[in-house]
């Protein structure tokens, strides 16, 4: 199999609740959960890490078509979040995330704004969210 990623990301929690240090490529991230539920908020929890995932990825993946297609948009913004629905009689969990795309306040017609969409939806991350993902964990 080949990795996305030359070296793994890896995370290390110590004896701090909630702390961890995640090492990626080039640095450090220290993540944490909100005080509400029993962190420090040091540091992004799990959640947003995910959406500022997708954030950044749609947001890298419009700046290179609009680049690429020089087109006079010089601010994109994003906002995302999420929700979880259990279904009562199975238990299943669906999770519904919502996007926010605008440009500043540069005018965009709309057939542009319906072209940009369809991009917004090609970002690596969008893709991978709505696939199917398998996770493989080991034990050592």
């Amino acid at each position: 199999m080949k990795y996305v990623l030359e070296k793994a990301v890896r995370g290390t929690i110590g004896e701090q609740k909630f702390k961890t240090s995640i090492q990626w490529r080039n640095g450090t991230l220290i993540t944490d959960e909100p005080e509400k539920l029993g962190g420090k908020d040091i540091g992004p929890d799990p959640h947003s890490l995910l959406l500022s995932s997708l954030v950044a990825c749609t947001l890298a993946t419009l700046r290179m078509y609009i680049d690429h297609k020089k087109l006079a948009i010089p601010e994109i913004t994003i906002e995302a979040n999420m929700a979880h629905r259990i279904n009562a009689s199975t238990g299943e969990i669906t999770t519904h995330i919502d996007k926010t795309i605008s440009y500043g306040s540069t005018t965009v017609d709309p057939e542009r704004k319906a072209r940009l969409l369809e991009i917004a939806e090609r970002c690596p991350i969008s893709k991978i969210l709505k696939g199917n993902i398998t996770i493989a964990t080991t034990q050592i």
